[in-house]
């Protein structure tokens, strides 16, 4: 298969509201929602072609991988703390970002982007288990898969430099 991720993203990676995402903080102060995404789409793409998807399944499933966390928003700010305080015990976990923007980025990319419904489908489901939605794909658990393992990633980097900054904080005090 001569299809380059490139080729496969390239419409993507210069629409102006996906360049937006580099303005959002994601799994830690230094990582942004773009290079988090840009990585899973990434892995997703290596993870098709290992499987051996034909060009149109591989292609399917770096899009959506790519797409996965296009919300449009920082979690982190004013507003969407507001948005949650109209929400009150269960259901206002059940707002929270983690169980919601899996679904808000399936419906925006959608708006910019000819999607099809398994790539719809991965987009909004890839936060399972922790979101109620399960993939129904192939393109759904590669994207689901390659989420986990590049956040998992980001997080221990994150956990790692604020625990190195501790020690030394400690040995050096």
């Amino acid at each position: 298969m001569d299809l380059s991720f490139e080729a496969a993203t390239s419409d993507i990676l210069a629409h102006p509201l996906f360049e937006q995402t580099r303005e959002f903080t994601h799994h830690g102060i230094d990582n942004s929602v773009y290079d988090h995404s840009v990585a899973v789409a990434r892995l997703a793409y290596r993870m098709a072609l290992a499987l051996n998807l034909t060009e149109a399944e591989v292609i399917s499933v770096t899009r959506a991988a790519l797409l996965h966390d296009f919300f449009g928003y920082d979690w982190h700010d004013e507003w969407f703390k507001r948005f949650l305080r109209h929400y009150r015990g269960v259901r206002r976990l059940t707002h929270m970002h983690a169980f919601v923007h899996g679904a808000l980025a399936a419906k925006r990319a959608s708006r910019y982007f000819a999607l099809t419904d398994r790539q719809r489908d991965a987009i909004a489901a890839h936060m399972f288990p922790l979101a109620p939605m399960v993939p129904r794909s192939k393109e759904g658990w590669i994207v689901t898969a390659a989420d986990k393992i590049v956040a998992a990633a980001e997080m221990s980097r994150c956990v790692s430099r604020a625990a190195r900054r501790t020690v030394r904080r400690v040995v050096l005090d």
